[in-house]
């Protein structure tokens, strides 16, 4: 419950400081970032996940998508996960949502 807690606050974070996220959504260790091209109308981003991903790769995170236009990110972090792993995972979105936002 606290790590999942921290994992929301983490990602709320993320919208404020990325417009391509339209929608930080879940509960617990199961959450999910809605990638948009403009937050006003909602128009998906799938291209943007894709450029998120590789980053996210890069640095050893792996990820799933999900939504009808692929636009969707997904978490699922083991339920023993602690606050360092967030943080991991949360740094590699952030650093590929830099990326995707100059594309």
């Amino acid at each position: 419950k606290v790590v999942g807690g921290y994992l929301g606050e983490r990602f709320k974070e993320l919208k404020e400081k990325h417009p391509l996220i339209g929608d930080a959504r879940g509960l617990g260790m199961m959450q999910a970032l809605e990638l948009v091209k403009d937050r006003k109308t909602k128009e998906p981003a799938p291209q943007a996940v894709l450029t998120l991903f590789e980053e996210c790769k890069r640095r050893g995170v792996l990820l799933g998508k999900g939504g009808v236009w692929g636009n969707v990110i997904r978490t699922g972090l083991m339920l023993n996960a602690a606050k360092e792993q967030v943080d991991e995972l949360v740094e590699a979105m952030d650093a590929g949502l830099t990326l995707a936002a100059k594309n």
